[in-house]
């Protein structure tokens, strides 16, 4: 008689997974009504209190509409929390409002001009509100019964759907396009939906009071509706948001497959635009419009040229302009193509347009504060005299720094068949992955075993005169040198 023992399966316990990304725990600016900043990191904001209250201000006028045109300029050291203000500006506006984001490097690109580039972001961030009547069938739906057929071949679907409010109920014939909508939509017996009479667009609005029950297996997400009241068929004031980008694809020649082969670079023509600001203005007149000004926000805004600068110069004198947000952690540095000087690295006349908010470096505490919301965050569970070394470690470093080691020392913990990360996983991750500092030593150290060092002994001087040599020579010929030195 055998004996066979069956190995016991290893349970684990679901849990959901999401993607952690680095401002993924920013969800607003933390402010009161009273636009104070809120503490113990409410909505994920910890520290810079006048930035933050700075920026509450600019978005109460955004949110009433009362601001467009203005520049605001977020300046400070790396790892102030610049890009996180401005993730918290966009968490606060909502959906409704633009928010349009990019680096000062994404526009040298090569399928289109720089101008074009901050032309289509300026475009994307200024949204225009539609109203519209239209004729609309709303009801709670009683049943679908969907029948098919095989004509020659093909599978034919015809069916009939009942609709009800409070005061009436109808059967409406359906087609195969009603039938395959219905059933994208996942439309059942119960739900509450509207279908619009010119487009055939079906929106499910939510569950009817009338069909809950403590059996049924909902969601968290299901909403519940009151069945509608009156007559099936109503006018309806229709709200629809779009940016003046969209409006400009859907009327530029080119678009598509075809765009390949005309050799088209994505640009839209100057009269395309044109056309549409007269169209824009005709229906603000007759009161079916009204703009909607939004924010674009360009990161790393020293690195573009005179060009870009004097072309948001322009555009920020346009009646049509969003709020533009800038960051940036230059001090004074070179304008990018010129030799002249400047703070931020910023034009002089640039600089007189823009209301600058500055961001300070974050007290031990803060960062503590930071570090323990990353942990929440990404789900790790830290000792306390280990966030206290991770403290010391970013206050030492960066924030950055510390915040990357979170992650690494969490998996280190998980190894050794800990649920809470200690001292000794911080320790290991530290002796891992080095910070900047110690990179540097490092590179110091041995920096004649590295190719293409220039920090030999004896050849300072030589190669300070070098490179004054080689700025005064044309870019062919420093290719030139530069291939030979290769070579040799």
């Amino acid at each position: 008689m055998s004996i066979q023992i069956t190995p016991q399966a290893e349970v684990r316990e679901l849990t959901r997974l999401e993607r952690c990304a680095a401002h993924s725990h920013i969800r607003g600016l933390g402010l009161d009504d009273a636009l104070e900043p809120r503490k113990g990191g409410s909505q994920g904001m910890v520290g810079q209190p006048k930035a933050r209250r700075a920026v509450g201000v600019i978005y109460k006028m955004i949110q009433e509409g009362k601001i467009g045109g203005r520049a605001i300029l977020l300046a400070g050291k790396p790892g102030s929390g610049k890009t996180a203000i401005a993730m918290g500006l966009a968490q606060e506006l909502g959906s409704d409002t633009p928010f349009t984001t990019m680096s000062g490097s994404e526009v040298f690109s090569l399928e289109m001009s720089k101008t074009e580039a901050l032309t289509q972001a300026f475009r994307k961030s200024i949204g225009i509100r539609i109203l519209e009547e239209t004729e609309v069938i709303e009801g709670e739906v009683v049943e679908i019964q969907v029948d098919t057929a095989l004509n020659k071949g093909n599978m034919d679907k015809t069916g009939r759907l009942t609709l009800c409010t409070t005061e009436m109920e109808t059967v409406y014939d359906l087609g195969t396009k009603m039938i395959d909508a219905l059933q994208k939509e996942k439309v059942s017996a119960g739900d509450v939906i509207t279908i619009d009479k010119a487009s055939g667009k079906i929106t499910k609005l939510g569950r009817s009071f009338s069909r809950s029950r403590d059996y049924d297996a909902m969601g968290g997400q299901t909403r519940f509706v009151q069945c509608p009241e009156g007559e099936l068929q109503k006018r309806k004031e229709v709200v629809h948001t779009v940016s003046l980008h969209e409006i400009d694809v859907i009327n530029s020649r080119q678009q598509g497959f075809l765009a390949l082969f005309t050799g088209d670079t994505g640009e839209i023509k100057g009269e395309v635009r044109e056309q549409i600001d007269l169209k824009v203005a005709e229906w603000r007149e007759e009161g079916r419009a009204t703009i909607v000004p939004g924010v674009l926000f360009i990161d790393e805004v020293h690195m573009l040229d005179m060009e870009c600068f004097s072309f948001l110069n322009r555009a920020l004198e346009s009646d049509m302009a969003p709020v533009l947000v800038i960051a940036t952690n230059r001090g004074i540095s070179k304008i990018r193509g010129t030799d002249y000087k400047s703070p931020h690295g910023i034009p002089l006349d640039l600089l007189d347009r823009l209301m600058i908010v500055s961001t300070e470096a974050y007290k031990p505490d803060e960062v503590q504060s930071i570090l323990k919301v990353r942990c929440e965050e990404e789900d790790v569970e830290m000792a306390e005299d280990a966030l206290e070394l991770l403290t010391r470690i970013g206050m030492e470093t960066s924030l950055r720094y510390a915040i990357q080691m979170v992650i690494a020392a969490s998996l280190v913990a998980e190894k050794r068949k800990s649920a809470e990360v200690e001292i000794q996983d911080i320790k290991r991750v530290y002796t891992l992955f080095v910070d900047v500092k110690r990179s540097t030593q490092f590179l110091m150290e041995y920096q004649n075993e590295y190719m293409y060092n220039e920090l030999g002994e004896g050849e300072d001087e030589e190669d300070s005169s070098d490179d004054e040599d080689s700025n005064d020579e044309k870019p062919d010929e420093a290719g030139n040198s530069s291939d030979v030195a290769m070579e040799s």
